[in-house]
């Protein structure tokens, strides 16, 4: 089981307090006054010395009043074995050790007593370096948790929040770490849809849908039954799909600021070179699995009609989805990307001119596939090039953002997933401000109705 996080760090003082009035060690006799005192005073011992605990035993009297309590060393006992024909999906490597080392306290009077201690291990501890990695010592103080939901509101990456904390406040060790940054906001996230905000969205839907009969909407929840995904798109959106939907953006680069959510719409390009919104989606996460549900429930919302091209950033989740979904579609890739990611991984030679112009020509001027292929051999071997991952991880993808290789299907001129001004700034709006959930799909629906 896991630790229960401290709400402030004025509740670690006073158990840090407790813990040093002993040195360090627990002695039979040593008393503390509730639960949660006896369970951290046990695990700080415990982090200090090398090991992770959990939670043992109870012993009630006969009128169900706790009078004895049991904390364990993890590694105590052996994990249940099941049937031998039983099917798991995971089979989990076995830790235990049968570890015999436990603490425990009788209570009376409110009184919580050490009055047996075992502190033999039959095996090794954690060293210093590897204490971080402990179960039960990975614990977001709220004052931690304050600060990274800030930075990320603020649109700051959570690998990047948490490398601030681990760098500039405590550079030791954080006390949890980047999944548990993680686990955190997602836990933030689901707290805020959970307290009336999902069934607000909903409600708002059931009367767009009475409004317009032709108004879509489905949601995805999660295994404790909220919702994690949702997209819904109008009867404009449908009908200007029937005409115009050849050709998909499909674009995650947005996030709301106050739930973490991905913000994912659905573009397309009109026969007057203007953009048209077919649909929205909010994810929670970015995985094959949530993708495919999305792309699913997009094509049921337009009929079931596959688009001729979907043009996507360089996301294998979503690489992914797309083979299984969009069958009859091309995917192709946003060149303007790659030419970014380009510079990044070929910053040094970006510099020297010749190979631009030998770079440049393979990815926007070559129309023959054996004229590609050649320039692409000769600016490898002339560069000496040929172990450059990145370059062979583009080489690999090439069906998917050289021209040489898209005469043969419609894509309505597009090469880049980049969206006009217009767009841009309907979303940049929307996710800079710290709405609710329900006032960002209001917004986005008056901002689809001044567009169109």
């Amino acid at each position: 089981m896991d630790a229960p996080n401290y709400e402030n760090e004025s509740e670690e003082a006073i158990l840090m307090e407790t813990f040093n009035d002993c040195n360090g060690e627990l002695k039979v006799g040593m008393e503390v006054f509730w639960e949660d005192e006896a369970y951290n005073l046990y695990n700080e011992y415990a982090l200090r010395k090398g090991f992770s605990i959990r939670r043992g035993n109870k012993r009630p009297d006969l009128n169900g009043i706790l009078r004895q309590r049991e904390y364990l060393c993890s590694k105590a006992g052996y994990r249940k074995i099941g049937s031998i024909s039983e099917v798991k999906e995971f089979n989990h490597l076995e830790t235990r050790t049968d570890c015999k080392a436990r603490i425990r306290f009788t209570i009376n009077n409110g009184i919580w007593t050490i009055s047996h201690l075992n502190d033999d291990h039959n095996h090794e501890l954690a060293s210093p370096e590897e204490r971080q990695n402990l179960r039960s010592g990975r614990k977001v103080l709220k004052a931690y948790g304050d600060v990274i939901t800030s930075m990320v509101a603020a649109g700051i990456k959570p690998t990047q929040s948490y490398n601030y904390l681990s760098k500039e406040i405590r550079p030791d060790y954080v006390g949890f770490t980047k999944e548990d940054c993680y686990n955190y906001l997602h836990m933030g996230r689901e707290n805020l849809i959970e307290a009336g905000n999902g069934q607000s969205v909903i409600n708002f839907f059931k009367r767009k849908q009475v409004e317009d009969p032709m108004f879509f909407y489905s949601f995805q929840v999660d295994e404790k039954n909220r919702m994690a995904n949702f997209f819904w798109r109008d009867g404009r959106s449908k009908l200007d799909y029937e005409c115009f939907g050849d050709v998909i953006i499909f674009d995650t680069t947005y996030r709301t600021n106050k739930y973490n959510l991905v913000c994912a719409p659905f573009v397309g390009i009109n026969h007057h070179w203007k953009n048209k919104l077919f649909g929205c989606a909010f994810l929670s996460n970015e995985t094959t699995e949530s993708f495919i549900w999305l792309f699913k429930t997009f094509l049921e919302a337009m009929g079931n009609r596959q688009p001729k091209s979907i043009f996507t950033d360089q996301d294998q989740a979503m690489a992914n989805a797309i083979e299984v979904v969009f069958t009859g579609a091309r995917h192709r890739l946003c060149m303007w990307h790659i030419s970014n990611n380009a510079k990044q991984h070929l910053a040094g030679l970006f510099t020297n001119a010749s190979f631009k112009a030998l770079f440049d020509k393979c990815f926007y001027g070559c129309y023959d596939s054996i004229k590609f292929e050649s320039d692409w051999a000769d600016m490898v071997e002339t560069f000496g090039l040929e172990n450059h991952s990145w370059l062979k991880r583009l080489y690999d993808l090439r069906e998917k953002w050289c021209p040489a290789f898209s005469v043969d299907f419609f894509s309505a001129r597009m090469k880049s997933s980049q969206r006009s001004e217009s767009t841009n700034s309907i979303f940049h709006q929307i996710m800079r401000k710290p709405m609710s959930l329900l006032q960002v799909i209001q917004y986005y629906e008056e901002k689809v109705e001044e567009m169109r």
